[in-house]
């Protein structure tokens, strides 16, 4: 095995085994604890691939503690927009006109990347994932808000959701992913002087 496949198999293994624990939890969770109302409210899900979209931006944004804030940040501002975005839109325009929410997602838009004027603690490019997960969401789970009568998920349960599997992705595929692998990987033999 070349120095290479040695340097990244730690985190290949870390990343694999935690990404089995992650969709075995998240799928037990949605298709059997969720169904049980008495467990938890049945409109909350854990969306096991907002989770990864968060991981990925995790490491992207360079894997450490501080790429952790950055994107759990961004995913709470990218999924408020999208909150106030399937709010709103309906307002604007209902079944079967698309420019209502074509407007709030241009408006939205355009405030998740003026926001990058706060400073450069905002992660902008964290927010936009975030806004498409969790509208993503909103979409396959029936437009709530949107279209009378077609939801089997509410829009502000769709924001949660997604929120807290962004949360989940970055702490548990991302963050405890990096901790792990740092306590396992051989340290390199120090030079001698």
């Amino acid at each position: 095995m070349g120095a290479r496949a040695k340097a990244i198999m730690p985190l290949a293994i870390v990343v694999g085994v935690l990404s089995f624990l992650w969709s075995e939890f998240a799928l037990n969770f949605t298709f059997h604890w969720a169904a049980d109302a008495e467990l938890v409210p049945g409109n909350f899900h854990f969306v096991i691939w907002a989770a990864f979209i968060a991981a990925g931006l995790f490491f992207a944004a360079g894997g450490d503690n501080a790429a952790a804030t950055k994107i759990i940040v961004a995913s709470i501002f990218g999924t408020v927009a999208a909150l106030i975005t399937m709010a709103v839109a309906p307002e604007i325009a209902a079944v079967p006109d698309f420019w209502g929410i074509a407007l709030m997602v241009g408006i939205m838009a355009f405030v998740l990347v003026m926001v990058l004027v706060a400073g450069d603690w905002y992660y902008v490019a964290g927010t936009f994932p975030a806004f498409a997960a969790t509208f993503a969401q909103w979409q396959v789970t029936g437009l709530d808000n949107w279209v009378p009568e077609g939801a089997s998920q509410p829009y502000g349960w769709v924001f949660l959701s997604v929120l807290a599997s962004m949360v989940a992705g970055v702490i548990f595929l991302g963050l405890l992913a990096a901790k792990i692998t740092a306590a396992i990987t051989p340290k390199p033999a120090a030079a001698e002087a």
